[in-house]
C-alpha cells in the first residue's frame, strides 16, 4: 500500500467519523428538546397536583372529571 493510499484511507476514515459524530449530535440534540419538553410538563403536572391536594381546585372535579362520593 503506498503513502497516497494510506492518506486516501485515512481520510475517508475521518470523513466517516465526522458524520457520525454529526448524526450523534444531531440525536442527542433531538433528545434534549424531548427531555426539556417533559420536563416542561411534569412541572406543570406537579404544580396541578399540588394546587388540588391544598384544595385549590377542588377534589370533586379533576380536569373536568367529577370523582364519585366515595373519593
Amino acid at each position: 500500500m503506498s503513502d497516497s493510499e494510506r492518506i486516501a484511507e485515512l481520510e475517508m476514515r475521518v470523513a466517516f467519523q465526522d458524520n457520525t459524530i454529526q448524526e450523534l449530535s444531531d440525536v442527542v440534540a433531538k433528545q434534549q428538546q424531548q427531555l426539556d419538553l417533559l420536563q416542561g410538563a411534569h412541572q406543570k403536572l406537579y404544580a396541578r397536583l399540588e394546587e388540588v391536594s391544598q384544595g385549590g381546585g377542588g377534589t370533586e372535579e379533576v380536569a373536568g372529571i367529577e370523582l364519585p362520593p366515595h373519593y
